[in-house]
């Protein structure tokens, strides 16, 4: 039977005729071109060598990235991994309560609760959106665009009250989150909010005496560790670590409540009334320093910063520093007596006009004639020309030393931020129209508390006394002794007092007069310097101050208001109001 299977099969087939090979011209077989019947890259040497470089370069660099995260970056890396997988919320100190002399609560703590979202967790965004603009007020585009968030924690709103927050948890709504937090309350509302300042949503004081006393007020946040899966809810029986929180210290200030109501509403009046554009009260305890009120008008509310302007949160007899004008004169008269060169009723021939330097200066009653004035009537009548007179008696290096001893121009030492000391000429800096000028309150610029710091000297029997805000901490009263210095003689204080008693009684400062009290006081009217040079025109600082009973001061006023059109006596209508609610609040028997 004939085989019928192919011969060759099973056999090798020649090379030239095995598929995909040709003959070479020479007889010798090789495989084709690839493409357009070029050779392949793999069997080029150069090209080999090139893909091997780049092979090994890639495989480098992997090797390298891989070193980077393993190696250089495992620490950052961990760092990144274990905040992912652990929350350390804060857990904040309940800030320091202040309080007035009497125990009154000024600024206190209070927990409240900061609401976040969990976005991974919620299950019904509708339902989030719909409850957080409900329960915390916020808009619903703004709620709209959170609850959209790919995260595990973003916060929505802050400080939000207990009873708020609670009433949103209490909905049950996947997603919705928490934290305990701390925020400050006034229970008297914008009542001395200047005094006390503000706290930042960090818990941390920025203004006033919240900045002032911050690192007792404080007290040490705590912190708290616990373990969370990647969809950031808390693995049970995960690690857990907690550091409890340290509070702040409760501090008592020297104000009191009603003093400062009192000066807040006469001052709000004055200002309004008197075309003003802001204006001060600072009200003291001569005899020990102790600042019974302070404030400026206008104020601002310190729960609703959104509203307030820098300028108004200022504490303006801190801050400020003006030409004193005419209560000046009652540290010259002061000079003159102690160094024993004048008494009360010394007499000068007071002529209409006297020079200052170039300039011609005059009284404010237009006298155009000479007149023979005694130191008291010069004070009474409060004579610019006359006072010239008394200051050129003590000349200018005594002048200087004096300005000098009653801290005019250095810091106070109240405890507030920020103190302005004013511009006061060194010795070596007077001119021929210094000594004139000062001598009726020009050419100095004087912050208020240094002012009242200066004329304490005069209330309190030659001793000048640091005012001062803090009264007592950890129980313990504060010793502000150190820094009372004797600058006048006790009985130079006591006639200078006696002239400002006859200032109320008789003078320009009648309207400052409280019924059955003996008071001491001196008004002022200083010119405004202008930015241009020289001084604006019908625009003056009035200003008075003053002390009671004047033989045993117990308070201590200085009103000051600007922007006024002149009138040397507008200050004095708040300061009768101010002082008479002083020595009321602190139960003074009448003297008269």
């Amino acid at each position: 039977m004939q085989d019928r299977r192919d011969p060759n099969r099973g056999r090798r087939a020649p090379a030239d005729r095995r598929p995909g090979y040709r003959t070479d011209p020479r007889g010798a077989s090789r495989p084709p071109r690839t493409g357009a019947g070029a050779s392949s890259p793999l069997q080029d040497p150069t090209r080999r060598t090139v893909v091997k470089g780049l092979l090994g370069l890639g495989m480098g660099l992997g090797v390298f990235k891989l070193a980077q995260h393993q190696i250089f970056y495992r620490d950052v890396n961990m760092t990144r991994l274990e905040g992912r997988r652990l929350l350390t919320p804060t857990l904040y100190a309940k800030r320091g309560t202040l309080y007035d002399r009497n125990g009154n609560v000024l600024a206190a703590s209070e927990e409240c609760m900061n609401i976040a979202l969990n976005t991974k967790q919620i299950t019904d965004a509708d339902a989030v959106v719909d409850a957080l603009v409900d329960h915390l007020g916020v808009e619903r585009s703004y709620a709209r665009e959170k609850v959209g968030e790919d995260t595990t924690w973003t916060y929505v709103k802050m400080k939000v009250d207990t009873e708020v927050a609670e009433a949103l948890l209490d909905e049950g709504l996947a997603g919705v989150e928490y934290e305990h937090a701390m925020k400050r309350v006034y229970p008297y509302g914008t009542l001395a909010s200047q005094v006390l300042g503000v706290v930042g949503s960090d818990n941390v004081g920025i203004s006033g005496l919240e900045l002032q006393y911050e690192d007792e007020l404080q007290g040490e946040n705590g912190w708290m560790v616990r373990e969370r899966a990647a969809d950031g809810t808390y693995i049970a029986g995960g690690a857990y670590e907690k550091q409890d929180a340290r509070d702040g210290s409760d501090l008592v200030l020297t104000l009191d409540i009603n003093i400062q109501r009192a000066a807040e509403d006469a001052l709000a009046e004055a200002v309004a009334s008197s075309g003003a554009n802001y204006g001060s009260v600072i009200v003291t305890d001569p005899a020990t320093g102790d600042i019974l009120a302070a404030c400026s008008y206008p104020t601002y509310d310190p729960a609703d910063l959104s509203t307030a302007r820098t300028e108004d949160m200022n504490l303006r007899v801190v801050t400020d520093a003006y030409e004193p004008g005419s209560v000046f004169k009652a540290l010259v008269c002061g000079m003159a007596i102690d160094l024993g060169l004048v008494d009360n009723e010394t007499t000068f021939t007071v002529p209409a006009v006297v020079m200052a330097g170039d300039d011609e200066v005059t009284d404010v009653d237009d006298r155009d004639y000479t007149m023979t004035m005694t130191v008291r009537e010069i004070m009474r009548r409060s004579s610019n020309t006359g006072m010239i007179l008394v200051g050129e008696k003590v000349g200018a290096d005594r002048f200087a030393e004096y300005v000098s001893d009653y801290g005019i121009g250095e810091k106070s030492g109240v405890d507030f931020p920020g103190e302005n000391t004013g511009i006061v000429k060194e010795r070596d800096e007077y001119d021929g129209a210094s000594v004139a000028a000062m001598s009726f309150g020009q050419s100095v610029s004087v912050c208020p508390v240094e002012l009242v710091r200066a004329v304490s000297a005069i209330a309190n029997k030659g001793v000048m006394t640091t005012p001062h805000f803090l009264k007592s901490r950890h129980g313990e009263e504060e010793d502000w002794t150190a820094g009372q210095r004797r600058v006048l003689d006790e009985q130079t204080a006591e006639k200078v007092a006696d002239m400002m008693l006859t200032v109320v009684d008789e003078g320009t400062g009648a309207l400052g007069q409280v019924e059955g009290y003996e008071v001491s006081g001196k008004t002022g009217t200083a010119q405004r310097a202008s930015e241009e040079g020289g001084y604006q025109e019908n625009s003056y600082m009035a200003s008075f101050m003053g002390f009671a009973p004047t033989s045993a001061p117990k308070a201590q006023v200085y009103v000051t208001l600007d922007g006024t059109a002149y009138n040397s006596s507008v200050a004095a209508g708040p300061f009768s109001t101010v002082m008479e609610a002083a020595l009321d609040a602190l139960g003074v028997k009448p003297t008269r």
